[in-house]
């Protein structure tokens, strides 16, 4: 008997390539749906180094659905008081945006709102406020393609203006916009929140996508997370929305967001079956959450 799951499967590009040459868009897709998985999320650090036509093209020839992600740099920074900064970092955020138009996906997530890496200094009222205002302008954007934008809160070394999910919620609500959504990574929540299941149950409503990974970012079931309690949680709130399964290993570099996570270690050499097993994993907690079996 087959189990309709409740939740699109998706793996992050990173878990099969480095970069997104038309050879390695290739290998990512194909080997994502190989491994069983619905989605693929797209890391769109620099969205003019990803061939959209390309892209599309390769989506239709397997029949799956991409999503994108990034994280802004600090001299494209809409979490900035100079203005200068805010505007390449809200162009970059546009880009990104055409990018997932580009290729019929309907998500943008990730550390949208700031540069992804450590601070030196708190966030300010006015880089706050900046980064509010042109989020609201890229979510205005994005209802008109049909996307939502999701805002993913990272620990305090990656951000430092949205480290928890109720921090998430509160500029959620000052953009003010539908289509904004809670981006949640189980990696940041097992540093930053009190526990894994409150944060998600109290603001359910503004789940929009999940992350799931271990705590050192290796293979699923490894590692310190309660993912008992985290799926737990989502089956309570009745969640249907994408789990990407996100795993990070020196074996395989990306030139930006390898230093920006400091991947500095194999954490596996293997990646077809580590893919294959953490699918595994995700399925028996999502069927033993929701008493599916």
């Amino acid at each position: 008997m087959t189990i309709q799951l409740p939740n699109k499967l998706g793996v992050h590009a990173l878990v099969w390539v480095g970069g997104w040459s038309h050879a390695e868009c290739r290998e990512a897709i194909q080997n994502t749906v190989d491994a069983g998985y619905d989605l693929i999320e797209i890391p769109a650090l620099d969205p003019s180094l990803i061939d959209t036509e390309h892209t599309l093209a390769t989506l239709k020839e397997f029949g799956i659905k991409a999503a994108c992600s990034l994280g802004l740099s600090f001299d494209a920074d809409i979490n900035n008081e100079d203005s200068a900064i805010v505007a390449k970092g809200e162009a970059k955020l546009m880009a990104a945006l055409d990018v997932v138009a580009a290729i019929e996906g309907d998500y943008l997530g990730g550390v949208l709102f700031s540069a992804l890496g450590k601070y030196s200094h708190p966030a300010t009222e006015k880089s706050r406020a900046n980064s509010v205002a042109s989020l609201k302008r890229l979510a205005i954007a994005a209802q008109a393609k049909g996307i939502t934008i999701g805002l993913e809160p990272v620990n305090r070394y990656e951000s430092n203006l949205i480290n928890t999910i109720d921090q998430a919620v509160a500029m959620i609500k000052d953009i003010g916009e539908p289509n904004v959504k809670v981006h949640i990574d189980i990696y940041h929540m097992n540093i930053e929140e009190q526990d894994l299941a409150s944060p998600i149950i109290n603001n359910a409503e503004h789940i929009g996508y999940v992350h799931i990974g271990a705590s050192h970012r290796g293979g699923l079931g490894s590692g310190n997370v309660d993912f008992d309690e985290l799926f737990g949680a989502l089956a309570k709130i009745n969640y249907k929305g994408v789990i990407t399964f996100e795993s990070f290993s020196s074996a395989i570099v990306h030139p930006d967001l390898s230093l920006a996570l400091a991947i500095w270690r194999n954490l596996w050499t293997e990646n077809k079956p580590m893919a294959l097993s953490a699918r595994k994993y995700m399925v028996e907690h999502i069927v033993r959450s929701n008493n599916l079996a």
